[in-house]
């Protein structure tokens, strides 16, 4: 069975993310939306909601798990019989820091394989750091999450 794992922090999904997960399901039998849980990192959003989030956008694709982890993604990747890792590219920058950390996962993952999907244009420019600065700003981000999760930030 081919298993990938698409980690990432998820604060908030995007619709880049959720492109980029519909376009690696053909590719794949099991693919695990993994939330990466750094406790470094200060979220916007608790992981019970980006999990919850998660499990909405997915709900209707079989072959999409929802879950989560912390320490390194190769240990996850093992754990799950995971062999691969999708991560996508919106740009230059992208492709440089998520080459090393792909070259560094292949030599940790024993043979953890990084499969990279360039960002569709219309998603480029999306990043969940941007939106949560939207967000932050009091900005609608409707063009950029879900249609719920933007119903969701903006109740009154």
């Amino acid at each position: 069975m081919n298993i990938a794992v698409f980690p990432g922090s998820f604060d908030p999904i995007t619709l880049g993310h959720i492109d980029l997960v519909e376009r690696a399901m053909p590719l794949f039998d099991k693919i695990i939306v993994a939330v990466g849980v750094n406790s470094q990192k200060n979220t916007l959003f608790t992981l019970e909601n980006r999990l919850s989030w998660l499990t909405e956008v997915f709900k209707d694709k079989p072959k999409v798990q929802i879950s989560h982890f912390e320490g390194l993604t190769v240990k996850f990747c093992a754990e799950q019989n995971a062999r691969f890792l999708i991560r996508g590219l919106r740009n230059a920058s992208d492709f440089d820091y998520e080459k090393t950390i792909s070259q560094l996962n292949t030599i940790m993952g024993d043979d953890l394989e990084t499969i990279f999907l360039i960002s569709q244009p219309e998603f480029s420019h999306i990043s969940s750091t941007i939106v949560r600065e939207i967000i932050k700003g009091k900005g609608n981000v409707g063009k950029f999450v879900p249609e719920f999760i933007a119903n969701e930030l903006y109740k009154p």
